[in-house]
């Protein structure tokens, strides 16, 4: 009676607790979102899943008889074991939450509070690993949007901080097999030296087990008579040594297998990483069975030289990947360890040297002459000048004030000077560009779309193929079909076909960001191929928007060009307007003396100034004709009681580098368009100057926009380059855009890619880069092709062992990769 007793109390707790676990997840134990609750039986029990894919994964374990992974997972101390268990973050990740980190790691993005921050990611190796770290982040609350890049193995987030918290979203990506921690540009290095290291020694391991193993199998290749007691002896050494290989060294190819294996119903993908964890798990099974029965061949010198090999390869494309990667971690490269911050200033102005991560908002710094500006601040003591070239593209020094901002990554110059940290790790600008870099990748290029897709399906067809030889094999020659099994899942690895694209526009990105181009969508280099029309606005893009004096005209009799010149800048002196200043530019490069005025100068608003007798403005103003010539950014004319004394031209300064520029985009038979809103006298003479034969003047931004309609309607994809906010429309309307200069209003107006060069040089070896950058993926694309179309066959007719699969799979990834690799020195 009393166990009948038991058991209804005990069905009435598992009751009560089923009811409470209704909406948590079964096998991830996360929190069912409203409306996506599935159920599935498992254990003759009703189960809560939140996806599909932990539902499959369940059924799987339930099938297996491991359901006692259910049991026991609490009590475990690993991860990811643990981690599923239970949704508690755990202690290592809560300082995240603190808010001085929470503000290094993270920016404000968009107007509705939301943060976001760019995270590091491990272990991801394919699309399917991308795809399954996205669809799990965006199931989270709070989150509102998530991007990954392949490449540079980095993760977006734009999160709402009242729903979830930073910790909460490395939990998560923890929770699922993968590692991720927030990127800060200060510490990219030591992780990318990190990360060698690892697969360095896991290199190093193979290799060594590779020698060891084919020294022992060598009296086997020459067919030495050796006894079968040191035989034996010879294949269990051979055994040990293959081990640590096997679990070491392609220990990450073979979870990246299970992870892709794990996520197939929800990805419809399997990763490259699959066909290769399962030809050495079937060679390391059979040898051992053909070891243990005494008959047969070992197979482990194929292991070990395999391994050895594909890891040689994957250290080449990690080393081309942090290279390629140079957009952010070329800016990285800038910033120092470590910097001296001042204690109790302006007291006692002590200094301590401290790691730059260790630095927050509000502390004072000491930057010697020489050394890198650690962190984005205000100039508070001491002024200098800085060399803000990494950021703006300006070679010349910039003179730097009390109050003036000072950036992270620029070079002090002058004098040593203090300053107040205003911005840490990713709320600087630095890392801002570095986050415009990130985001090329994330809207993939056409040709990457389909490369990746291509790819998945290459990988079921291969595993297809690779069985349904051996099967043929088996009816026909029963000792080959093993050989021929392995030898086609090795030989044709989709290694090559999915690295042909994303290294090479990896490489050719990170070139582009040395020559002072921040290329923002990823669309840019793919597009610049196809460019068939250049639209370019006048002022600030074509031209400086800065005037110059050109010439002095109408000069009385009796006056020397200095007199007038000398005479007109003493009017000027302490305005600040362009036509101005342009004046004073001129006399000091002449070295002129200025005349003392006897009387204060008057501003006439809107006419021009007045000194005594001397007047110095507009012709309509002194009543005097102006000059007919063309292409003047203005003029103005100085008078006394006689009358016009002279009369002051100016031109505009033609950008940097455009005669280069135009003559590259004239090579390639691209027609150029300038369309300005100056009138059209002024466009007309800019045109001819240049040699431009399409131009229109006196545009609206609305006209400027129908331009470019209406020359794609005309079937022509359209390169589009102005200054970025005036031609907000001129920009959203073309295929292709290119903002001028730099600074937060250039990202705002949705340009593709942004110039922070003052020079349009960058752009000519952009288009050159372009059209190279298409030929080396053209022919990575064709060798993997190549590659691929003999060595299937080949390995399906019996022609190619394990070993020898194992070296071309290896050197056709080491082909594409070194051969994108030539893009970075562009």
């Amino acid at each position: 009676m009393s166990n009948q007793m038991n058991e209804q109390i005990n069905e009435q707790i598992n009751e009560q607790m089923s009811k409470k676990n209704a909406l948590v997840c079964y096998h991830c134990s996360i929190q069912i979102l409203p409306g996506e609750l599935i159920e599935a039986e498992l254990g003759g029990e009703a189960r809560p899943f939140c996806c599909p894919g932990c539902m499959a994964i369940a059924q799987t374990i339930h099938g297996e008889g491991l359901e006692v992974f259910y049991a026991r997972r609490s009590q475990s101390g690993d991860k990811p074991a643990a981690y599923l268990a239970s949704d508690e973050i755990p202690e290592k990740l809560k300082p995240y939450d603190d808010p001085s980190l929470r503000g290094r790691f993270t920016r404000p993005s968009g107007g509705e509070g939301d943060l976001e921050t760019t995270l590091r990611l491990e272990k991801i190796r394919c699309a399917a690993c991308v795809w399954l770290c996205e669809q799990h982040l965006r199931r989270n609350a709070g989150v509102k949007d998530v991007q990954i890049n392949y490449v540079t193995q980095k993760v977006m987030v734009r999160f709402s901080p009242d729903k979830t918290s930073l910790a909460r979203l490395l939990f998560e990506i923890e929770r699922i097999g993968y590692e991720a921690w927030p990127f800060e540009p200060s510490q990219s290095l030591d992780r990318a030296k990190k990360e060698r290291r690892h697969l360095l020694l896991r290199l190093g391991v193979a290799m060594l087990g590779m020698m060891q193993v084919m020294m022992y199998a060598w009296p086997t290749y020459v067919g030495a008579d050796i006894t079968p007691e040191f035989e034996i002896l010879l294949g269990w050494t051979s055994w040990l040594l293959t081990v640590p290989v096997m679990v070491y060294s392609a220990g990450p190819i073979f979870q990246a297998a299970w992870r892709s294996v794990q996520s197939f119903k929800q990805t419809h993908m399997l990763g490259m990483d699959v066909p290769i964890a399962l030809a050495l798990a079937l060679v390391f099974i059979a040898g051992t069975i053909n070891l243990v029965a005494g008959v047969g061949h070992t197979y482990f010198d194929s292991i070990t030289m395999f391994v050895a090999f594909i890891l040689a390869a994957r250290y080449v494309e990690l080393l081309a990947r942090q290279d390629a990667q140079g957009g952010a971690e070329a800016l990285a490269k800038q910033l120092p360890a470590t910097c001296e911050r001042a204690l109790n200033y302006p007291a006692l102005q002590e200094i301590e040297v401290v790691p730059v991560v260790n630095c927050n908002p509000g502390e004072v710094l000491r930057v010697s002459p020489g050394e890198v500006v650690p962190a984005d601040g205000v100039l508070i003591e001491n002024v200098s000048a800085l060399d803000e070239s990494l950021l703006t593209g300006e070679s010349k020094p910039v003179e730097k004030k009390i109050g003036d901002r000072v950036y992270a990554g620029t070079h002090n110059i002058l004098n040593p000077l203090f300053m107040r940290i205003e911005a840490v790790g990713q709320s600087t600008r630095i890392a801002g560009i570095a986050s415009l870099l990130d985001q090329a990748l994330l809207a993939k290029p056409v040709m990457v779309s389909l490369a990746e897709k291509w790819t998945a399906y290459f990988v079921a067809f291969l595993l297809f193929g690779a069985f349904a030889s051996s099967a043929i094999w088996l009816y026909f020659d029963p000792s080959r079909a093993w050989t021929v099994l392995v030898s086609v899942l090795v030989a044709s690895c989709p290694c090559a076909l999915s690295l042909a694209v994303p290294t090479a526009m990896a490489a050719a990105q990170g070139a582009v960001t040395k020559l002072g181009l921040l290329i923002v969508r990823g669309h840019v280099m793919e597009g610049l191929v196809k460019a068939t029309d250049l639209v370019l606005d006048k002022t600030g893009t074509l031209t400086m928007g800065q005037p110059e004096l050109q010439e002095v005209i109408n000069l009385r009799t009796g006056y020397r060009r200095e007199d007038a010149l000398a005479l007109a800048t003493a009017l000027e002196a302490g305005q600040r307007h362009p036509l101005a200043l342009s004046l004073m530019r001129a006399a000091k490069a002449e070295n002129l003396s200025l005349p003392t005025l006897s009387e204060p100068v008057m501003n006439q608003l809107g006419k021009g100034l007045i000194s005594g007798e001397y007047r110095l403005g507009s012709a309509l103003w002194l009543g005097v004709e102006q000059s007919a010539q063309l292409g003047q950014y203005g003029q103005v004319h100085l008078a006394d009681a006689l009358g016009l004394v002279a009369s002051f031209v100016f031109l505009d300064t033609p950008r940097a580098g455009l005669e280069q520029f135009l003559k590259v985009v004239k090579s390639r038979k691209i027609a150029v368009h300038l369309v300005s809103g100056d009138d059209r006298a002024t466009v007309v003479w800019w045109a001819q100057h240049v040699g431009i034969e399409h131009y229109q003047g006196g545009c609206t931004p609305e006209d400027k926009y129908d331009y470019i309609a209406r020359l794609q309607k005309e079937n022509r994809f359209v390169w589009a380059i102005g200054d970025g906010v005036n031609d907000a429309p001129l920009l959203a309307r073309a295929d292709i855009s290119i903002a001028v200069g730099a600074g937060a209003p250039l990202a705002a107006a949705g340009a593709d890619a942004i110039l922070t060069a003052s020079s349009l040089e960058p752009l000519a070896k952009t288009l050159l880069l372009a059209d190279k950058t298409h030929a080396i993926i053209k022919e990575n694309l064709w060798w993997a092709l190549a590659y691929n179309l003999l060595a299937i066959p080949a390995a399906m007719m019996g022609f190619v062992n394990p070993w020898v699969a194992g070296i071309g799979m290896s050197l056709s990834s080491l082909a594409v990769t070194l051969n994108a690799w030539r893009l970075r020195k562009a």
